[in-house]
């Protein structure tokens, strides 16, 4: 048995989220490593993992109600699903343009300083809404909803820079036999946020208006600098730098590619959220299907979200180690037939119970695969590794809502969503057969 205080890897702190949160100093309990794997709250007994979490939970809420304003806005002035769509081309093509690049900064460069200038960046595109916000009409009439697009593309920059920062960050925190958990209760409190979010921002524009919908995301973004700021600085691995700039970031690429079982996940990931995904088009849903109003597209936008964080908390006391890739397989074909099921919905209670089991499924894909991704990569290697992956999923929601109003245009609103959810569960059967190394996954033999 080893004390918490004399070694990082079987250091358990002892003090609960609150008490941490006072600033308390810690104090230890005699534990060993085999007895934290156990802890369905082992990462939360760490004060920075908690600060960092709060962090990314005020700027995902940030972001949500910033994401449900502008899809109604934009599509209450175009009344167009190819607008709703570019609104994910909008940033996904800074994002992409730059993610490779933030990778190899995040791997040589201290990670907290590269979160802090992002999220500086994402203070200054929800500012300038809320300034747009003041004189709406003048804004349109002048440039039409082109400024909003020019807003994205800044929140796609800065969004590029934070995601491999935030993704390797959260192993400088906890000791390797808690990464598992870490990941299960970063996913789970993302999940709340996103939750949270699209329903705070329906409300919000629905009773309150424009104005203070965007001066809620410039508060909660503040507040999550503000947090960031509680975390020690730790310098960048450092490794490397006499490489080029070209070998640094092909290295990340080709540890991807080389693996067949990260490879054969993050496609996975990629193409089932590049044809599986709905969510650019709830809008049209909820005011043309549903007739729910700003007020039901918060909650249609928070469904999935909400399904996930529930997931999430069970998931933290029963991880999915066992037969993980199997699991993996089956519960994203699991999201696919919820995605057709909704489509074909005209129910607005059965939209949301549908939309809350996709995101629970789709949640043990994600703890599944952030697993993965955090036990096979080196340290030295995870702002880069974290890049591709961002890539393969990040970019594919993005994407994915473009080819969703695009799809939308030309097939109609739901045979479009019924031939993505379709091609989802044709994209795991390929994978199934082609990805033998996945499919026979199992994480309990490797952490």
């Amino acid at each position: 048995m080893n004390c918490a205080c004399k070694g990082k890897q079987d250091a358990v702190r002892v003090p609960h989220f609150w008490i941490s949160f006072a600033g308390q100093t810690s104090t230890c309990l005699p534990v060993s490593s085999s007895a934290s794997q156990h802890d369905s709250y082992a990462s939360l007994r760490f004060r920075e993992f908690n600060f960092f979490v709060a962090a990314r939970f005020l700027l995902t809420v940030a972001i949500q109600i910033q994401s449900t304003v502008v899809g109604w806005q934009i599509y209450d002035l175009t009344k167009d699903a190819l607008s709703l769509g570019l609104i994910g081309l909008a940033e996904a093509i800074p994002f992409m343009s730059v993610i490779l690049y933030a990778g190899h900064l995040a791997d040589l460069l201290n990670r907290k300083k590269i979160i802090m200038l992002a999220l500086v960046a994402y203070f200054s595109g929800a500012f300038m809404l809320l300034l747009f916000s003041w004189n709406l009409s003048w804004v349109i009439a002048s440039s039409g909803v082109l400024p909003i697009y020019v807003v994205i593309c800044l929140i796609g920059v800065a969004r590029g820079f934070a995601g491999p920062s935030f993704s390797s960050m959260v192993v400088q925190l906890v000791p390797r036999e808690l990464y598992a958990n870490a990941v299960t209760w970063n996913s789970t409190v993302w999940q709340v946020a996103a939750v949270s979010g699209p329903a705070l921002g329906g409300l919000i524009y629905g009773f309150a208006g424009l104005k203070w919908a965007y001066l809620t995301v410039v508060v909660l973004i503040a507040l999550s600098f503000s947090l960031i700021t509680l975390i020690a600085s730790r310098p960048g691995s450092g490794t490397g730098i006499k490489e080029s700039l070209k070998t640094r970031l092909s290295a990340g690429v080709s540890f991807v590619f080389n693996n067949q079982i990260l490879l054969s996940a993050l496609s996975l990931d990629l193409f089932a959220v590049f044809f599986g995904g709905a969510v650019a088009l709830l809008p049209i849903f909820a005011s043309e299907i549903l007739k729910a109003g700003p007020e039901g597209l918060g909650l249609l936008r928070a469904a999935p979200a909400l399904g996930s964080a529930v997931m999430g908390l069970v998931l933290a006391h029963r991880p999915p180690l066992r037969n993980s890739g199997r699991k993996l397989l089956f519960y994203v074909a699991g999201f696919g037939v919820c995605i057709i099921l909704f489509a074909v919905s005209e129910n607005f209670y059965l939209s949301l119970f549908l939309l809350a089991l996709s995101g629970a499924l789709d949640s043990i894909s994600v703890i599944i695969r952030g697993t993965i991704l955090q036990l096979l990569t080196p340290d030295e290697m995870r702002g880069r590794v974290s890049a591709v992956n961002s890539i393969f999923v990040g970019s594919s929601n993005e994407i994915g809502s473009f080819e969703s109003g695009v799809a939308a245009r030309l097939l109609g609103l739901i045979p479009s969503v019924v031939f993505g959810g379709s091609m989802t569960v044709l994209v795991v059967g390929v994978t199934a057969l082609v990805a033998p190394k996945l499919r026979n996954l199992s994480l309990k033999e490797i952490v």
